[in-house]
């Protein structure tokens, strides 16, 4: 019975390292998830200014507009670098807490796994032990009939 007590502890155990792993992964992918947005703004905004130079260019500006809206562009390019950085990082760490989460996953699902054998293999027995009863008492009773015949 201590063997038993001892694999439920264990299941408990399992269950609360899955959860919290679940939790870490939970909140990683939620900054993984937050870090891809910011970049795409980063994209569209660039993208977007870079539509307003060309229309500022066809419509004819000064040199030094000109040169502000390089070094503007240089400074956003120089953020979505750092931003996919970011992004790259964040998908790094997901995908160790997922990798975490499933050891914890199927560490939980193997004690599960020794608590239905044990359990299967304890009704095996009592099924037995009842069935044995049960012939020892048929046989009483027929061997009590002969005595008395």
């Amino acid at each position: 019975m201590a063997t038993r007590s001892a694999l439920n502890t264990l299941i408990d155990l399992a269950n609360k390292d899955a959860d919290e792993a679940a939790k870490r992964l939970g909140e990683v992918l939620r900054t993984c998830e937050e870090a891809d947005q910011k970049l795409e703004l980063l994209q569209q905004y660039r993208d977007d200014y870079a539509l307003r130079c060309q229309t500022s260019l066809a419509n004819g500006i000064s040199a030094t507009h000109f040169n502000n809206f390089q070094v503007f562009m240089q400074k956003l390019d120089h953020a979505i670098a750092g931003q996919q950085t970011v992004v790259s990082h964040a998908k790094q760490r997901a995908d160790q807490a997922r990798a975490a989460w499933l050891v914890c996953e199927q560490k939980k699902m193997s004690f599960v796994t020794l608590s239905d054998r044990a359990n299967k293999e304890d009704a095996r027995r009592e099924s037995w032990r009842d069935q044995k009863q049960n012939d020892e008492h048929a046989a009483r009773t027929v061997s009590h009939k002969r005595d008395h015949t």
